[in-house]
């Protein structure tokens, strides 16, 4: 199943945000909205939008696991769950946190060679798999290893 579409950081925020609400998550939201205080500002127009002002955000969630997202101008996302950092297209975030918020995660750990991965389920789409650093476990990863 494809993702709804989110043209523009706001719709996502909104999206985020109301995905949130049926979590019972509280959110912080800071909002970074012109060329001077942007990256994208730094690197010049879009070519198909030469008026559009430039919008990223960064999004921090109450509760366990410590998540939070941070959205770029050009449909890019970082989400961070409990510090480790996954690229997720702008329109795959509202799922993906879902996924984490409902608890679609395991982490696989290898004795050989030694390896730990943090992995998202989420329906419709390949999971997604980051690497996990042994100082990086915290007492929510350590309980999702298989």
């Amino acid at each position: 199943m494809t993702p709804p579409k989110l043209p523009t950081t706001q719709a996502a925020v909104l999206a985020i945000e109301a995905l949130a609400a049926r979590h019972g998550r509280a959110v912080r939201a800071q909002h970074d909205i012109g060329r001077d205080q942007t990256f994208a500002g730094l690197v010049g127009q879009d070519a198909g939008q030469p008026d559009a002002i430039p919008h990223e955000a960064l999004l921090e969630f109450g509760g366990t696991p410590a998540t939070g997202v941070r959205l770029f101008t050009h449909d890019e996302a970082v989400v961070t769950v409990e510090g480790i950092d996954f690229d997720v297209p702008r329109d795959s975030v509202p799922a993906f946190l879902n996924s984490v918020w409902s608890d679609l995660v395991h982490v696989k750990a290898r004795a050989f060679p030694p390896s730990t991965t943090l992995i998202v389920t989420v329906p419709g789409e390949p999971g997604y798999r980051e690497a996990v650093g042994p100082h990086d476990l915290t007492p929510w990863l350590s309980g999702r290893i298989r």
